[in-house]
């Protein structure tokens, strides 16, 4: 009899039959691409978020696309980011041609300020992107407040923060917001993004980008008795998101708030048994009022203490029958930035320390309190069996 435990997963969705329902009655609808199923998946997210306009797209990266290509950058533009971020933002804006210009982090909180981006700005900055960070908020009254007085575009990396408030106030209700519904995400549509504005002629025009630039898509053509060729407004893509995905994250967004309040008991109780755990450090919370999604479970390995490196630590939890995760190893030292970006004006000191340090815990709705205890254990045991 084998008594070894199941591998525990970093992170895993949780459906369940109401989920499988839902796409099955897709599936036997007639129509499975983007229909009137992706329009009540974005009516729920403008109820989530409160925001005005919420576009439906293949990927959150199918969104940063969209709207880096909306803005029309010449050679020499500039968009602001972190480094410590995943690396389809900085794809995106260098594949739109625009120049990034990476910002540091808070070391422990791994999100940047409007203090560590002003004197970054130049005559050539086009945008920020600042990153909500493994379910907390970004302090966004103070990057707006910058956005405004430099009269240059704010662009929110939300694909963290589903179901997060700052303050008392959704993330993406105002402004422009992009969000994940990649598997590991809060909610999850299979694969899946969702664009949140209050700029209704952007908005018009990621609608009309995301399906080949033409004015209407197939289910309003259908609907709407339109003809079969509608015109071409401009060149567009195809990333628009079909029923199928849709009806999945519909039943998901009914259900984030249990997933929110599961996520939470089990990062408090990480949180209570690893106080006394010197060589590991998870992330600090926000000092201002904010609800936390608890997307990642966020931890840094002291590894001079520990005498461990992060990968090791990370093979050894994996031996032990645990999943870890690593969010993330820094744009900027990935082979191909290495390579073709020049170095900017920021050290990037704290992006990173944390780069070699972070690594992510197991932390999804369908883990139970043990699997916390079992982590934990394990972790302990490595730790001990460096110093012995």
């Amino acid at each position: 009899m084998n008594d070894q435990p199941s591998f525990l997963p970093f992170s895993a969705p949780s459906i369940g039959q109401q989920e499988i329902d839902a796409v099955t009655a897709v599936l036997r609808s007639g129509w499975i691409t983007t229909g009137p199923r992706a329009s009540e998946l974005e009516s729920a997210y403008c109820r989530l978020t409160g925001c005005q306009h919420a576009i439906a797209l293949y990927s959150a990266t199918a969104g940063m696309h969209l709207a880096l290509h909306a803005l029309n950058f010449k050679p020499g533009d500039e968009v602001i980011t972190p480094s410590l971020t995943w690396v389809s933002t900085v794809n995106m804006i260098v594949a739109m041609g625009a120049t990034p210009v990476f910002v540091d982090v808070d070391r422990d909180s791994l999100m940047t300020t409007a203090e560590r981006i002003e004197p970054l700005i130049s005559d050539r900055t086009r945008l920020i992107i600042p990153v909500h960070y493994a379910g907390a908020a970004l302090d966004l009254d103070s990057l707006r407040k910058l956005s405004q007085a430099r009269g240059i575009g704010l662009l929110e990396d939300a694909a963290h923060a589903i179901g997060t408030e700052y303050k008392t106030t959704p993330v993406g209700a105002s402004g422009t917001a992009i969000f994940s519904m990649h598997p590991i995400k809060n909610i999850t549509t299979g694969e899946g993004g969702m664009f949140c504005t209050d700029d209704a002629p952007l908005a018009e025009r990621i609608r009309r980008l995301k399906f080949h630039g033409l004015g209407v898509d197939a289910f309003d053509r259908e609907t709407h008795g339109r003809a079969p060729q509608a015109e071409v407004i401009e060149p567009g893509f195809k990333y628009n998101l079909p029923d199928m995905n849709a009806a999945l994250g519909i039943v998901q967004i009914e259900r984030l708030g249990e997933f929110i309040r599961k996520r939470t008991l089990l990062a408090e109780k990480y949180l209570e048994l690893l106080s006394g755990v010197d060589e590991i450090s998870p992330l600090a919370q926000p000092d201002f009022e904010n609800r936390h999604a608890w997307h990642l479970f966020i931890v840094r390995l002291d590894i001079e203490a520990s005498g461990i490196t992060r990968e090791a630590f990370m093979a050894r939890l994996k031996e032990m029958g645990i999943g870890s995760g690593l969010h993330f190893r820094a744009a900027h030292l990935q082979k191909y930035f290495r390579e073709n970006l020049e170095p900017g004006p920021d050290p990037l000191t704290n992006t990173e320390w944390n780069s070699e340090r972070i690594l992510s815990l197991p932390l999804f709705p369908d883990m139970q309190p043990d699997d916390v205890d079992r982590v934990v254990a394990a972790i302990k045991s490595i730790l001990a069996g460096r110093k012995s």
